[in-house]
């Protein structure tokens, strides 16, 4: 049997069919993104809570010429499908393939990049402010989900739109989920929209609204209107001006729940909804994971897994792999937490994600979660350490760089004690630019009194985590992705020395001084820089390997004695080289005027984002590797010029 998907290349396609080959279609894109998710991994779960939706949108509004603006983007693959990226679509997320996430320069469809939460409605607003200024005559049409709604920035765009009374349709998705379950105030109000809308009581009395208002002599969308709102207006009254009340007050017309999985009357809604003049706001109710029961049953898990075996919903994972660097993290913060009743912890919509979901279990009353909202966790982490206590903030790396401000003003500049835990730092892999976490070496060694370190394995995270808690001041700990080393784990962690470094081989500074060239490793780059080393030593190279620990304060004893007694260094980090560890060796090493006499080498990230692609070929192609290490070694033992390269 020819499948539907094979004939659409564009939604022109889509508008030509007919109920049945539309809901033929919808069965065959949610297998279409099950088995292809099902190889490599992806976003899982919200895509198959959006087919209807997907569909709907694209076959009443003339995309592209229309436009429609994603939020997040956790949710774009049915938009893919549906926009000549079909044939494609076996690649997305891996190198030189698709993004999992909306590109400008992938597609003219994709009309914003989106990645972070919380963006589309103030671009969508920016497009249709430019299209007004341009005397030009589309459709703009946002779509965000109630849990970014969370983020202080949409809030922001519908405080704005709702007073500049341009023609913008919102569509809010609301699964009741982020990440995480969806928390917070305005979470709450929509979910008693959602659950009455569920309600056979209220629905009988709905209809009786409706019906009394169909009965009157008005003909055709006038009177289809004056029923809708009838219909909102007992509503509202229902819900004593929750919800759809609040929007409105905003200067919106609000319309809905709806029922975003039956295509029918998405279809209907639409029609009508591209008609109204001004800001428009639609709930549409949705499920993620709809119409695969694993994930309709367990949404968190089957967010974004890895790959799995599609027909017994099995996650593949090999037997005896070590634990992950957040499971690692996790455990430390609350065995550490369940001895000192002063520690917190504050998450951003990122339970699981973080780890903190095990800090929900055994300590709830020290558990935060604050929805998708970094800018607030951090100053309320700020008010916390103000109040006493010892807050760890676990936020991604590329999270992290939405609240600089309040790192700045509310944390950095009043010397408050607040732990910054960053996961997900270094590359990410395959969701691509916006996530990796390349960034924050170089924005958080700016900052005065902010202290930033990375362990170069899984014990020494717990060390650092230990040693981050009960030191002064504001500081940044930040540790990669996926699984750790395997390395042994010390019974109790204890406290590490501020600003110094470990000698690896040789384990004396006397040793050092007699070696060809020193490797300055930072975080997790240091096991690359250890396997460099031993290669290099079969060939007469002598190579010490220093686990830098520290990126502010640096240990300057020992970086003098590198530039002075062994005279060639290479630094290694799985971060920009701009502003990052290596920039910070040289801005001191040129402080001391010793930039003259050392031959150095930095090896880190250009300037540039960096591509989706397995962690593995981004490593390899910008020089994160032990072999590249070894090649730039080579080469500066071998140079007889004094100086400073960026080696990538």
């Amino acid at each position: 049997m020819t499948r539907i998907l094979d004939s659409i290349d564009d939604p022109a396609q889509l508008r030509q069919l007919k109920p049945a080959q539309m809901r033929q279609l919808a069965e065959e894109i949610r297998r279409e993104i099950i088995e292809k998710v099902s190889v490599k991994g992806g976003h899982l779960a919200p895509n198959l809570g959006v087919v209807e939706l997907t569909m709907a949108l694209h076959s009443v509004f003339d995309t592209p010429e229309d436009l429609l603006v994603w939020d997040i983007g956790h949710q774009a693959y049915v938009h893919k499908l549906l926009t000549g990226r079909r044939e494609r679509f076996h690649t997305i997320r891996q190198f030189g393939g698709l993004s999992g996430y909306l590109r400008r320069e992938e597609s003219d469809y994709d009309v914003f990049g989106a990645s972070h939460a919380s963006t589309s409605i103030s671009a969508a607003l920016g497009l249709a402010v430019a299209r007004d200024l341009q005397g030009k005559n589309f459709k703009v049409v946002a779509v965000i989900g109630d849990g970014a709604l969370t983020g202080g920035m949409a809030l922001e765009a519908i405080n704005n739109a709702g007073s500049m009374k341009k023609n913008l349709i919102i569509v809010l998705n609301d699964n009741d989920k982020s990440i995480s379950d969806n928390v917070g105030a305005i979470h709450h109000s929509l979910s008693k929209a959602r659950h009455l809308e569920t309600s056979p009581s209220y629905r009988r009395l709905r209809e009786m609204a409706k019906g009394s208002i169909n009965r009157l002599p008005v003909l055709g969308d006038m009177a289809r209107e004056a029923a809708g709102r009838a219909e909102m207006s007992f509503k509202n009254f229902v819900m004593h001006s929750k919800s759809g009340m609040i929007f409105e007050e905003l200067g919106f017309k609000f319309f809905g729940p709806f029922d975003g999985h039956d295509l029918p009357l998405m279809l209907d809604v639409f029609e009508n909804i591209k008609r109204i003049e001004g800001p428009v706001i639609v709930q549409v109710i949705t499920k993620k994971g709809k119409g695969w029961e694993f994930a309709e049953n367990d949404s968190t898990k089957w967010h974004g897994p890895g790959a799995f075996n599609y027909e017994t919903g099995v996650i593949k994972k090999n037997a005896g792999d070590p634990p992950t660097y957040t499971e690692v993290f996790a455990n430390a913060l609350v065995d550490i937490a369940e001895k000192d009743a002063s520690i917190v912890g504050v998450t951003a919509a990122m339970a699981e994600g973080t780890g903190l979901t095990k800090m929900r279990q055994r300590l709830p009353d020290r558990y935060f979660d604050v929805g998708i909202a970094e800018q607030h966790a951090v100053t309320f982490a700020a008010g916390m350490a103000v109040g006493g206590l010892r807050p760890v903030v676990a936020i991604y790396s590329t999270f992290m760089q939405r609240a600089f401000d309040q790192i700045v003003h509310d944390v950095c500049t009043q010397n408050l004690h607040v732990v910054f835990a960053m996961d997900r730092a270094g590359v990410v892999g395959e969701d691509g630019p916006t996530q990796h976490g390349v960034f924050d070496t170089g924005f958080m060694r700016m900052l005065p009194n902010m202290k930033v370190m990375a362990p170069r394995d899984e014990n020494e995270l717990r060390h650092m985590l230990y040693t981050a808690i009960y030191m002064d001041g504001p500081v940044s700990l930040r540790y990669p992705r996926g699984k750790a080393l395997g390395v042994e784990m010390d019974a109790e962690p204890h406290k590490l020395e501020i600003g110094k470094a470990e000698l690896l081989s040789p384990t004396t500074i006397e040793e050092v001084e007699q070696q060809d060239c020193a490797i300055l490793a930072y975080g997790s780059t240091v096991a690359a820089a250890e396997q460099a080393a031993r290669e290099l030593a079969e060939n007469g190279i002598r190579a010490a390997v220093i686990n830098a620990r520290w990126a502010k304060p640096l240990d300057e004893e020992l970086i003098v004695c590198l530039a002075q007694k062994v005279r060639r260094i290479v630094t290694v980090e799985d971060n920009m080289v701009a502003g990052g560890f290596g920039s910070a060796v040289l801005e001191f090493l040129e402080a001391r005027n010793l930039l003259r006499e050392v031959d150095i080498r930095i090896i880190g990230y250009p300037d540039r984002f960096i591509e989706h692609g397995a962690p593995s070929i981004l490593k390899e192609l910008y020089g994160l590797t032990s072999s590249h290490i070894k090649d730039v070694v080579r080469d500066l033992v071998g140079s007889a010029s004094k100086g400073y390269e960026m080696a990538h």
